[in-house]
């Protein structure tokens, strides 16, 4: 049976505990052409197929070797590796010979791409889709990678090491109780509070509402805005309550907050349950023959009625 190390190509000279014993065991050590200095390892350069028994070192996980092993032991790398990866794509993408097209984006541009990922990541979170979180994560990923490259290469830069690093500092200040021992928080409702004392220290802010992104869709500007005042003592009679339809709508999320329902979160169940229906409409009426997309207001409205018809029947238990 022949053994393979599968060795990091990244780490080097680094030989996972595991293949230790293996190696002293073995008659026979052989490397593949990818593996620098075999010499080194006390290793053969192989040439054709290993002889049975030997151990086979490659950094090459596609080599024939590696998927005819009777057995392969892995150089693990540490947590976080595969992001250097990322980083070194994205900056081929931006150099000389990349891609036209990421080579022209700026920061504004990159922008409407930003918000759009993050609202997919939203959707598969909502949806419990795993494999679509799983890239939409990585799609975020890409703006942060995108955006440090973009800043690298402007008159005052900064790179993606010093985006991690200011979070790294970041996450470490805002955890005394876990970083430096100095303080002992039990719950996540006095981490919440220690989290805005801290904040307002660090950003020497002035107002309970200073630092809320005001770029935020509205309902979720309203929610923050009344999360923050409320911490803050606000009377909620306060709050805008008059005539206007905006103050209306003010009004609504700052209720739905204060009752503990996240009303962006509700918003957008009611908006996809409504464009689920709209969905159920047109199919209903297609099912007719009529043309979905130039329905009057009398063949919507038959659709409408079917498409809760067909929703109660598919509902119902068979």
């Amino acid at each position: 049976m022949t053994t393979v190390v599968l060795l990091s190509a990244r780490l080097g000279a680094v030989l996972p505990a595991a293949a230790v014993g293996a190696l002293r065991a073995a008659d026979t050590v052989v490397a593949t052409p990818d593996v620098t200095d075999p010499a080194a390892w006390g290793a053969e350069p192989l040439d054709g197929d290993p002889p049975a028994g030997a151990v086979v070192l490659t950094t090459d996980p596609g080599h024939p070797v590696v998927a005819a092993a009777g057995a392969v032991i892995v150089t693990a790398e540490p947590a976080g590796a595969a992001l250097l990866d990322a980083v070194a794509v994205m900056d081929r993408l931006r150099s000389p010979g990349g891609c036209p097209w990421d080579a022209e984006q700026t920061h504004d541009s990159l922008l409407q791409y930003l918000v759009e990922e993050a609202y997919e990541l939203y959707e598969a979170i909502e949806d419990g889709d795993r494999a679509a979180m799983r890239e939409e994560l990585g799609d975020v990923l890409l703006q942060v990678l995108f955006h440090a490259r973009v800043a690298a290469e402007d008159a005052a830069p900064f790179d993606v090491d010093d985006v991690a690093g200011d979070l790294v500092a970041k996450l470490v200040g805002r955890h005394p109780h876990v970083f430096a021992g100095s303080e002992r928080i039990d719950t996540a409702e006095r981490q919440e509070h220690r989290w805005e004392e801290l904040k307002r220290a660090e950003k020497q802010r002035e107002s309970s509402v200073d630092g809320v992104p005001m770029g935020q869709p509205a309902v979720a500007l309203a929610a923050k805005l009344t999360s923050r005042t409320a911490r803050a003592g606000f009377p909620a009679e306060l709050l805008p309550s008059g005539p206007g339809v905006g103050e209306q709508l003010f009004a609504l999320a700052a209720r739905a907050k204060l009752a503990g329902v996240d009303p962006e979160a509700e918003l957008r169940t009611t908006a996809r349950a409504f464009a689920d229906r709209v969905r159920r409409a047109q199919r209903a009426a297609a099912a007719t023959g009529a043309d979905a997309h130039a329905l009057d207001g009398d063949a919507w409205r038959a659709a409408w009625a079917r498409a809760v018809d067909d929703q109660v029947s598919s509902a119902a238990p068979q």
